[in-house]
């Protein structure tokens, strides 16, 4: 069962929920807009958190600042980097041999931003990077980058759109497309969890 926990970060604390895992490895995972709804009870979050667990990774998931009971205001995109940063140093704190990181639409966004600067992220994964809605920089390239997982439907973050980033993001990454699925996968979590299973699972192995 997962834990509340209390995060670190800058001058101000960020709510979080952690689950101990049976390997050496951690996964955050990061949500959606926090204008828009999102926090870290949101669907999709939820589904890639347990998948974490299943695949014996120690889980974190946290409240962006400003949202729920996290303290601070919402940064757009930036600020939130350093909050990934102090999640980051929170598991870092339990001995963990390495962190993947996971996000979700605006959560993507700030991971992918945060990885240029990081070099102790161990892979990342990106679900449906919303490209037609935040701009990426032009100069973005991830050499954590494992995987890109898109809905065939989605507005928000179109596959083709962000097909055409993968050469520069990093062209070894590999991109699953969820036919029928929207942003949101409605009805296609199943589909979405099975395909970030496959790639938790051989991160662990590695």
């Amino acid at each position: 069962m997962e834990e509340k926990v209390i995060i670190q970060a800058e001058s101000f604390k960020l709510e979080g929920l952690l689950m101990k895992g049976h390997n050496a490895k951690g996964v955050i995972v990061t949500h959606p807009h926090p204008l828009y709804g999102g926090d870290m009870y949101n669907s999709v979050v939820a589904s890639a958190i347990r998948v974490g667990q299943q695949s014996g990774y120690t889980t974190l998931r946290f409240n962006f600042r400003g949202v729920g009971a996290s303290q601070g205001q919402h940064a757009n995109g930036f600020g939130e980097q350093d909050d990934v940063k102090a999640a980051l140093n929170y598991l870092a704190g339990l001995g963990l041999q390495s962190v993947d990181v996971v996000g979700y639409s605006f959560g993507a966004w700030v991971n992918a931003h945060l990885a240029c600067q990081m070099a102790d992220i161990g892979s990342m994964v990106m679900i449906s990077p919303p490209v037609a809605f935040m701009p990426f920089s032009k100069t973005l390239a991830l050499p954590c980058l494992s995987c890109v997982i898109a809905g065939g439907r989605d507005e928000i973050g179109p596959a083709d759109m962000i097909a055409s980033c993968m050469s520069q993001w990093n062209a070894d990454a590999q991109l699953h497309v969820i036919k029928g699925a929207d942003h949101f996968y409605s009805g296609c979590l199943n589909e979405m969890e099975a395909v970030l299973s496959a790639q938790l699972s051989d991160s662990a192995a590695a």
